[in-house]
């Protein structure tokens, strides 16, 4: 029986970087099609073969759903060569089917990489999420407070008028009413059509993208792929699944998850080391689209370890045949 191999983040971090690409380079090809399905499968497929490519026990927590709703990047789905650590994978072969259908900006391909048991096993459904920027202090700001009084609070923290905040909220019917009270603080709002991994990793980056605070629902897979990424460039993040009926509370007792109420802080969602790249399938505000040109096509990667706190973008130029 051989000893379990160590996560080594450095190694495996630029094979999660080709993992990304390969979903980005295999969805690019529908870009304005359409046809949002057959951009996602297209980069399920690209995403599960470079996978198996890598030397590692790989275990989808986060990914298509439950394995009769996904053939591929299912829930609970082996990859890698079965020789190499024991890891965790979190990922969204296309973060932002809709954009890439509709030539839209924002569309991305995302992954996340963590030993073993240390990723949440977020059921699909909603969570409630906040999240700040690296620099504030700890839970300068929280879910228990009204919108609000996060805006008021934040703008405190910073040394400034809550006009000078901007919170990024997910255009949903069911935001209404929280965007009306952001508002009344005199606070801005960037609105994003899909796409809510980039909203929060917005955060991180507020100098470049003008983004303070990123608050409302959204998908609870999503919500650990974001608190990978904050992990890795500093912030704070919390969320709490929410339910609508009982079946929802049921997938979440399946997925080991006792506390319904709980509310999880970033390191809660991610508890150790994890390595997580983006590669940009449309131009955006964190990466670069696909640019093709004769013979060739051009990538952006974002690739961010937790453990260095490195941040870094590369440029992949790869032959077409």
């Amino acid at each position: 029986m051989t000893a379990p191999q160590d996560f080594n983040d450095r190694m495996l971090s630029l094979g999660l970087a080709r993992v990304s690409e390969a979903a980005a380079h295999a969805s690019a090809r529908l870009i304005g099609r359409g046809d949002e399905k057959a951009a996602d499968q297209a980069a399920v497929n690209a995403m599960r073969d470079q996978l198996n490519m890598l030397d590692i026990k790989g275990v989808v927590v986060i990914g298509e759903g439950e394995r009769d709703e996904a053939p591929m990047l299912f829930i609970g789905e082996e990859v890698g060569t079965g020789d190499g650590p024991d890891v965790d994978i979190a990922l969204d072969p296309l973060e932002g089917t809709t954009l890439t259908a509709k030539d839209m900006p924002n569309a991305l391909t995302v992954i996340a990489m963590a030993p073993r048991g240390t990723l949440l096993h977020a059921p699909d459904v909603y969570m409630d999420k906040l999240a700040v920027g690296p620099g504030y202090p700890v839970d300068v700001v929280g879910l228990d407070m009204a919108p609000a009084e996060r805006v008021r609070a934040l703008a405190a923290a910073r040394g400034c008028k809550p006009s000078d905040i901007t919170v990024c909220i997910l255009e949903r019917p069911r935001h209404e009413d929280l965007i009306a009270e952001v508002r009344q603080t005199g606070a801005a709002i960037r609105l994003i059509t899909d796409g809510d991994v980039a909203g929060v990793i917005h955060c991180a980056e507020a100098a470049l993208t003008g983004i303070d605070m990123y608050m409302g629902s959204g998908g609870a897979p999503e919500g650990v792929l974001a608190a990978s990424a904050l992990k890795c460039m500093g912030g704070q993040m919390w969320g709490r699944l929410l339910f609508r009926n009982e079946d929802e509370k049921g997938r979440a007792r399946k997925a080991g998850i006792t506390d319904l109420d709980r509310i999880y802080a970033r390191d809660d969602l991610v508890t150790d080391d994890v390595i997580f790249a983006a590669t940009g399938v449309t131009d955006g505000s964190i990466v670069a689209g696909v640019k093709r040109e004769p013979g060739y096509l051009t990538t952006e990667t974002i690739l961010m370890r937790s453990k260095t706190g490195s941040v870094r973008r590369m440029t992949y130029r790869n032959p077409v045949r």
